[in-house]
């Protein structure tokens, strides 16, 4: 394979049909880094974690492993917390990441900030040495998946050959998904100005147990609704809503104010070791088991939903 890019950041898709083509994608990509002294990290679903260990034999213990239906169930927070983490762990030298975040198993309701996820990563690590190979399953994921894979990756790899997308636009993607999220058939909702964020909390709380949250997820309900109401007054306005709702095993949270959210990559970067403040929406990304959100002139909803379990 000629690798047809001089860039610091490669970007490739590799675009797959059954494990045989996983396994010739993915194995020499690992083992070509190895080689060459590069950290090397694998975050796939676990089906596929599972085989690409066994075909790494004795090579697998020198690789950082993740599942990806774990550490990147919300897409929000694979940049951060899966992506960068590694990255930046290595920073004096270049590293290999193979991040696999869309598989046949997502939802429709993930997919947007699956694919708005992949757009990201190209400004989020632009200019860096690094080196993000994403599988996809072209036999399994559908056509959008597929044509937005051509719009967020640079390169694209296909029975063997690499090559420019003619296609890439990642920065079409990340608006073209920014559209007014499905409203709820119904739903409990509480308005909310600075003195009222004791109140929205507890009540947060209160509507997340009458839905069947327990435990540390009722902990996680009300950092969420803390730090999102927090921001609403401080950035939004001054003053916002929030309403919840129960979705099949999910609780979800919906927080609505006037602001809007102009930096895509916000809650999407680690902070800098001597930071103060700026890491609500990262924590909230951190916390929630899928993040949406919505934001234009009008203003800004960010919808975190929260498994039972």
């Amino acid at each position: 394979m000629t690798t047809v890019t001089t860039e610091p950041f490669v970007h490739p898709a590799l675009f797959y049909r059954g494990q045989e083509e996983y396994l010739h994608g993915t194995v020499p990509f690992v083992r070509d880094g190895l080689k060459a002294g590069e950290p090397v990290a694998v975050a796939v679903p676990g089906p596929n974690l599972a085989i690409l260990k066994a075909a790494l034999g004795e090579d697998a213990a020198h690789v950082r492993f993740l599942d990806m239906t774990e550490a990147g169930r919300n897409p929000g927070r694979i940049i951060p917390k899966v992506l960068r983490a590694f990255a930046d762990a290595h920073r004096h030298t270049r590293v290999r990441i193979i991040g696999e975040p869309i598989w046949a198993g997502r939802s429709s309701v993930e997919y947007p900030a699956c694919a708005q996820h992949e757009a990201l990563i190209n400004p989020a690590f632009q200019g860096r040495d690094v080196t993000i190979l994403c599988p996809y399953d072209a036999e399994h994921l559908d056509e959008r998946a597929l044509a937005d894979a051509y719009a967020t990756h640079p390169l694209v790899i296909s029975g063997g050959e690499e090559r420019l997308s003619t296609a890439y636009a990642p920065e079409h993607v990340v608006a073209r998904y920014n559209q007014p999220l499905e409203q709820p058939g119904a739903a409990e909702e509480l308005a909310f100005h600075a003195g009222l964020l004791p109140d929205v909390r507890h009540f947060a709380v209160d509507q997340a147990a009458r839905f069947g949250l327990s435990g540390i997820r009722l902990e996680d309900v009300a950092l969420i609704v803390a730090e999102l109401t927090t921001n609403s007054v401080r950035h939004g306005g001054g003053s916002g809503s929030l309403r919840m709702w129960s979705d099949g095993g999910q609780v979800v949270c919906e927080v609505q104010d006037s602001g809007h959210l102009d930096d895509p990559l916000a809650g999407r970067r680690p902070p800098a070791p001597d930071q103060l403040g700026g890491r609500g929406l990262l924590m909230v990304h951190y916390l929630a088991d899928l993040v949406r959100i919505h934001t234009g002139p009008e203003g800004t909803a960010i919808r975190c939903y929260i498994n039972r379990c």
